[in-house]
Order: structure tokens, then sequence, then C-alpha cells
């Protein structure tokens, strides 16, 4: 009888390919996972061969890590053993079947447990075993999972795939023989020693770096400071560096040294002995210190803003600056308030500005600068300039001797304002006679102060500095606040309010012929003469909206009582005073001063056909305007009520006593009266009732107020708000009766209606501007007589732009020389953002 054939080696032949592949993937799943530290190791080492990190470092370091790699190495080869297991043939297939449907392969090896003598079991059984040997067929090799992320949680193994691959980008296989040279019996050995050597100039000389192994020359020139590289490969020993350029003790172990990194400071021999050395005279090329000097006249703007030109040079360029401003103390003149000695302050340091680009070897700038809050403006000093090149080294111009550049001011209550000031600033102690002083220029101010306001703010300023010089508690604190008071009154004083057109050009034309009676420089005359300017365009605009609104229907009205006069006529007059002035001729520019304003006195400005409506811009406008002035008339009638109290109460009888705030009795006002009884409080109460209906004028105005969306009319929605609380306060401050509160806010509300004014005419020109240039010819008329959105006539052809220029004139080198003063000047400023510095300086570069 034939032996029975075993089945399940049918079975196995049938799997025997699938199989195979499946354990060979177990094997590399188990070598991963066992052995990932050794090739993680071993990628980490050859990606530093790569990228030559030896040739970089001393031998020994080298050595050093060769030794804790190969440590490594070895701990991960007796990590994998440890962990390596062989996988066996019986995992190998249930791996196999477990990705097989039913699991064929146990079930084609099983045998029937149960029922093995009954032949329908049996049948069963066979026909079930049949059907799982025909899906062995469908046998596949199972992929192996070589992921290692469990047995490696830190991810170690990418840091040295990272490497590898920086490796292969910036590194070579070529690199990885060197280190080759530095065992024993390596090829360099053979070879005998080499070396290399590089000199790398200072990065400020824009030098290019020398290799020395091409210099075949006896002799090198080096700048100073010039950093030399030498790396020697071989037997230690077998060559050695000879050099007395740096000023170092070389000693014989230092001299042999595989790695030598040192600078050139002097003339002198570099030599490398030993098997193909070199010997080199190098000369060195010193590098000199920078200078600067004082160069040219120190020009001053009307507001103070001083341009102190100066020179700087150096051999391979200034990097930064400083002036420094000393108060020459034996220079001032110690009489008044500067006749006890000064409190000790700082010195000024400003950095100066350097050229963005160009050449900084040999260049000339100007320190732009206004010091007018300063307590030395307009007093003695000594200039100190300074700069550096990029070695460090120093250059300083020699001390001048200067008046610190300030404001002046030319009316002579804000002058006399200012020189109290900084007697303050001088010596606190000065106080007492800063206080006599502002009390005999309020004895009579009718004749001294233009409004009322100005008056009450000197009043109360004078107060204030009496109490704390009174009570020693001027501190300096409160002795900046009170400075920056005395500042903002005389600034208000010397500007003037202008709440409108006429008063500004009036005040401008007095400041003006003041300037010229006292001297000012050809820069602030020049200065004051814009100013006169803008009044006077400003004037006009608002004589042309009057004529308007009196005279809708555009008649003529009689000659013989007005002088019709053109906006070029104005401005050729106006041209002609200017070059009287520059020309010293100041009697004939006054004489021509006092002709323009009585022409602008009796001046009808023409209207063209349909210009006697007035915009909804301009409506807002004038509302504003009549708003302003009947607060400013609020403001008077409060201050003469506050007046009339204090008279009331200087009136008393010797023996009386004055109640000061402590004796007032809750209730009463700064006046001394009970705003809620008698005369005085009605007439409280009616201011308030007027300042509350002016409030509700104003947001009646606020609700339709045009330029609404843009920028400009964005600021002067704020500023109206601010007027609108302000308003409110100086309501509630009425109603309580404190009067000089009620005048505070009501100062404040005025300065914002003025701030939203100017806003507003700002989104009114910026709308206009937009409607010029969408409009284009549509509106008709002669082309030739229309402009582009720069103001340039377009031609008779209708092409938009010419080639015109903006300006003409000397005008035009002076205001672009203004304005790289102004670009120099920002950019200087450090504590402005980065970005607007970074463009500011891509301007300067352009120009």
């Amino acid at each position: 009888m034939a032996p029975t054939r075993d089945p399940s080696t049918d079975i196995f032949r049938t799997l025997r390919w699938p199989l195979a592949l499946t354990r060979l993937g177990m094997v590399a799943e188990r070598l991963a996972r066992a052995f990932w530290p050794l090739w993680s190791i071993v990628i980490f080492a050859l990606a530093l061969l790569m990228l030559g990190v030896q040739d970089e470092v001393a031998v020994e370091w080298v050595w050093a890590a060769g030794a804790v790699l190969g440590a490594g190495a070895l701990w991960a080869v007796w990590y994998g053993a440890r962990r390596f297991r062989w996988p066996s043939r019986a995992a190998a297939v249930l791996r196999l079947d477990a990705t097989l449907r039913g699991n064929p392969i146990q079930a084609s090896l099983d045998t029937q447990a149960i029922g093995g003598g009954d032949a329908a079991s049996t049948a069963v059984w066979r026909a079930h075993q049949t059907r799982m040997r025909a899906r062995l067929a469908e046998a596949r090799a199972v992929e192996p999972d070589l992921r290692v992320s469990r047995n490696d949680p830190l991810a170690l193994r990418y840091v040295a795939l990272l490497t590898l691959s920086v490796a292969i980008l910036f590194g070579s296989l070529v690199r990885v023989q060197s280190v080759t040279g530095m065992g024993a019996g390596g090829p360099d050995l053979a070879q005998g020693p080499a070396w290399e050597g590089w000199m790398q100039p200072p990065a400020y000389t824009r030098l290019p770096s020398v290799y020395l192994n091409d210099i075949t020359a006896a002799s090198i020139e080096a700048p100073e400071g010039a950093e030399i590289t030498l790396r020697m490969y071989g037997e230690v020993g077998a060559l050695s560096i000879r050099e007395n350029v740096s000023g170092r003790d070389l000693t014989p172990e230092a001299a042999q040294e595989t790695a030598q990194d040192f600078a050139v400071l002097k003339s002198g021999e570099l030599a490398v002995d030993g098997p193909g050395g070199r010997l080199w005279q190098i000369a060195m090329i010193p590098d000199a210190a920078p200078s600067v000097a004082r160069d040219g006249e120190i020009e001053v703007s009307y507001e103070g803003e001083a341009q102190i030109p100066y020179t700087a040079t150096d051999d391979h360029g200034v990097v930064t600056g400083t002036a420094r401003f000393v108060l020459d103390l034996e220079a001032v003149d110690r009489r008044y308030g500067r006749s006890i000695a000064p409190e000790q302050r700082k010195m000024i340091e400003v950095p100066l500005a350097m050229p963005v680009s160009g050449n900084r070897a040999d260049f000339s700038n100007a320190l732009v600068g206004n010091f007018s809050l300063h307590p030395w403006a307009n007093l003695p000093v000594k200039l100190t300039l300074e700069v550096e090149d990029g070695r460090g080294q120093k250059g300083l111009s020699e001390p001048e001797a200067l008046t610190l550049p300030g404001r002046r001011f030319f009316d002579p209550v804000a002058a006399a304002l200012i020189e109290q000031r900084q007697s303050l600033l001088w010596n606190r102690e000065n106080a007492e006679m800063i206080v006599q002083i502002f009390k005999a220029i309020l004895n009579e101010p009718e004749d001294l102060f233009r409004k009322d306001v100005e008056q009450l703010r000197l009043r109360t300023l004078t107060t204030r500095l009496e109490l704390l010089a009174k009570y020693g508690a001027l501190t300096d604190e409160k002795q900046d606040a009170l400075a920056q008071a005395m500042w903002d009154l005389a600034l208000s004083m010397e500007e003037g309010d202008l709440q409108d057109a006429l008063e500004r050009l009036q005040r401008a034309r007095e400041r003006l012929e003041e300037a010229m009676k006292n001297g000012a420089s050809d820069q602030e005359i020049a200065e004051l003469m814009q100013e006169l300017r803008e009044a006077t365009d400003d004037y006009m605009r608002q004589l042309s909206r009057q004529q308007a609104q009196d005279n809708p229907e555009g008649q003529q009205m009689d000659p013989q009582n007005m002088i019709q006069m053109s906006q070029d006529d104005i401005q050729r007059m106006m041209d002609k005073i200017q070059e009287l002035m520059e020309q010293g001729r100041m009697a004939e520019a006054q004489e021509a001063m006092r002709q323009l304003q009585e022409m602008l006195d009796n001046m009808q400005m023409t209207q063209g056909p349909g210009g006697g409506g007035q915009s909804p811009g301009e409506q807002a406008m004038e509302g504003l305007a009549d708003t302003l002035r009947e607060q400013q008339e609020l403001s008077d009638e409060s201050f003469r009520d506050l007046n009339d109290g204090q008279r009331g109460q200087g009136d008393r009888q010797p023996g009386q006593g004055q109640p000061g705030p402590q004796d007032r009795q809750p209730g009463q006002g700064q006046g001394g009266r009970d705003p809620g009884q008698g005369e005085g409080g009605d007439l409280a109460g009616d201011l308030a009732e007027r300042q509350r209906a002016l409030r509700d004028e104003l947001n009646r105005q606020r609700q339709a107020l045009p330029g609404q969306g843009t920028e400009a009319g964005e600021r002067a929605a704020e500023a109206l708000e601010r007027a609108d609380g302000a308003m409110d306060g100086a309501e509630r401050a009425l109603r309580d009766g404190d009067l000089a509160e009620a005048i505070d806010r009501q100062s404040s509300a005025m300065e914002a209606l003025r701030e939203g004014m100017r806003n507003l005419g700002e989104a009114l020109a910026e709308q206009q501007q937009q409607r010029t240039g969408e409009q284009g010819f549509a509106q008709g008329g002669d082309p030739a007589q229309q402009r582009d959105p720069l103001g340039r006539n377009s031609g008779n052809t209708g092409r938009v732009g010419t080639d015109e220029g903006l300006l003409q004139g000397q005008d035009v080198y002076r205001r672009a020389e203004e304005l790289l003063g102004e670009l120099r000047k920002r950019s200087g400023e450090l504590d402005r953002p980065e970005e607007e510095r970074n463009y500011l300086d891509r301007l300067l570069e352009r120009f």
C-alpha cells in the first residue's frame, strides 16, 4: 500500500514565494527597528565628512568626534543585536494567512476533529478544504512595515537625514577623503605635509579675500586689521608658523599648532617653515582715524529749526557721528535771572545724519534739529562733533563757540514769556522774580493782550507759580509743566488766534514788519513772507464766498468803490515785495506792503458765470466759522464776568481779607458769588443756556458734515466730537459757577473747532481734486485753459500734461534743499518706526 502524501507539502509549494517574501520583509522590519541608531550615526558621520567639517577644525577635534561616533556605533551594534530576533516560518505563515479571507492556510492544514465516521460530515469538510485551497492562489507577499516611530520617539533619525540632505546640496563626496590624511599611514602623510592660508581684509574696506597659496610674490600689502587664517595638514610639527605682524608672543609649541588665526597690526614678516613652506614680507596699510569739522553758515528757520553744516572724511568711510552741545558758562550774560548758578543739566547729544547712498569717505552734510524748547536755546554753547569709522577709531572737531539755535519771538509779551521761561529753567529759585514780572505785565493788560483768554491763562499761570514757590513745591515735574505752559502761551500769542482770514492776514503782515524791524535773518523773513502769501490766499477765498452770498445774481458792483484784482496780480505784487526785501530795500518793501494792504481792503473778486452759489462744503465751513466766532464771544463774556468778580473781591475794605479756595462756600463760583442767587446767578445761567444752544447747533452741523469716507473727513469728525465734549463740560462748569473751569473748557472747544475746520478743508480739497480728475474735459470750455491734476496747462491739443515746469525760478532749488534737509532730519530720528526710516532712506538714495 503506497504511503499517504502529506497535503501540507502541496500547500507550502503553492505559497513558496509569497511566504518567502513575507518572511524577508519581516527580517527587514526587525533590522530597521533594532539597528536604527546604527544607521543614524553612520549617516550623520558621513554628512559631516561630506560638508568638510574635518577641514575647518583642529585635528584633535576630529579625533575626539571620531571617538565619540565610534563609541556610539559600537553601542548601536550591541543595542541592535540584543533586540533583533530572526522571524520564524510559523510567524510568516500567520502574517500571510491574516491577509487572506477566512484564513485559508490554517483551514487547509486543519484536520476534522469530530464527525469523521459520518459520510455526510466528511463530504462537507472536504468541500470546505477544497474551497480554502482554491483561495491560496490569491496569496500575495505582505509588505513590510518599516516605521520606527515607536522605537525613536524623539525622531533623532530625522536629524541625521536632514544633515545628509544639507551635505548632498552643499557638500561633496570628494571631501570625505581629506580625513584619511589625519591618520597614520594616510595618503597625505605619504605625500608629505600640506598647508592652506587666507587673508581676509576688514569688511568696511570692501577688499576681496586673498588665497595665500596662490601668492607667489615675496611681498603682500595688507590693510590694518586684516585677518590671516592658516591650516596645516599632516604630521604635527612638520610645519610651523613664524610671524611678527600680530604682536603676539609665539612660542615653539604655539607655532606648530595646525590652526592659526591672527590679525595684521603692523608691517613685518610671515613664514610657513617646513616642506613646501613660503615666506612673505607684509606691508601693512595703516587705517587713518576719521576727521570732522564744521563748515558753512548755520541757518535757522522761523520755527527755530537749525541746519548746522559739517564735513567728514575717512580713508574707508565714516560709520557714525554725534554732535555734543555744552553750555559755555563763561560766555553767558550773567545778569537778571542768570545771575545765580544754573541747575545741572546733561549735555545735548544728537546723532549726526550719515549719507544713505554714495561715498562716506569725504562728504558734507548738515545736522538738522530744533532746540527751541531746550533751556539753553539762544544761549552760548560749545559744539563738538565726533565721528567713528568701521575700526572704532574716533575723530573730534575743535570745540566751536556758538549760540544754540532756537526760535525767536517778535511779539513783546511772547518774548517776555520766553525770557522768563528760560529764567525758570535756569534755576527754579528765580520763581519769585518771575512772578513779580508777570504781575507787572498783568497790571494794565488792555494794550498787551489781543484776547482776554490769553490774559486769563497768564494770570492762572502766575498764581500757580507763586503758590508753588511760596511752599517750596516746585519739583522737576512741575517745573517742566510750568515751562511747557509758558511756551504754549507764548506760541499762541506769537502765532495769533487767526479765527478768520482777515485777522490772519493782518497778523502775518504785523509779524513780517516786526521781523524786519528787529533784524531777522533772510530765512526767517522768507518763511514769514510765505505765511503772508498763504494768509492772502485765505482772505481772497473768503471774500469770494462773501460776495457770492451777498450778490447771488453775480451783478457787478460800482468799480469806483472796489478795485478788481486777479490772483496773478496779487502774486506779482507779493513777488515784488519779496524781491525788495532780498535786496535790503526794507523801506520800499514796507511801502509796497502798505499799498497791498490798501488794495486788499478795497478788493472785489470777479466771479465767473454760475459762481454765485455755495457748495455744501462751503456752507459747512461757514457754519463752523460762525460757531467758532460765537464761542469766542461767549468765552470773552465769561472772562469779563470772572474779572468783575475778582475786582469785587479786590474792592473790599482793608482788614476784611480775601477768601481763598478753602474759604469759598459750596456752590460759590470763582468770582465769590453764589451762581444761584442775584445778578451773578442769572448771568451764569444765561451763559450756560447760550453754551447749550451753541452745542446743539454744533451737533446739527455734525449730522450733515461733508467729506465723510476720507481720512481727513474722519479726523474732522473726531475733532468736532471733542469740541462737543468740551462744550458740554463748559456748560456744566457755568451752571456750577466755576467760570475759570468754564473758560478752560471753552478754550479746548475752540481749539477742537479750529482743528476740525482745518481737517474739513483738507477733505473738501481732496474731493475737489478727485472730481477734477474724473471730469477731465467733460466740463467743456477751452482745452487750453484747463489744467491737469498737477496744476499744469494741458495745451491746445488737449493732451494731459505738458513740459511746463511745476515751479520756476530760484525757489525750485531752495525748496528742493529744504525737502532734502527734512528727509535727512527724519531719517536720523531713532524714535521713528523702522519702516518709516527705511522708506526715507530709499527716498534719499533716489535723490
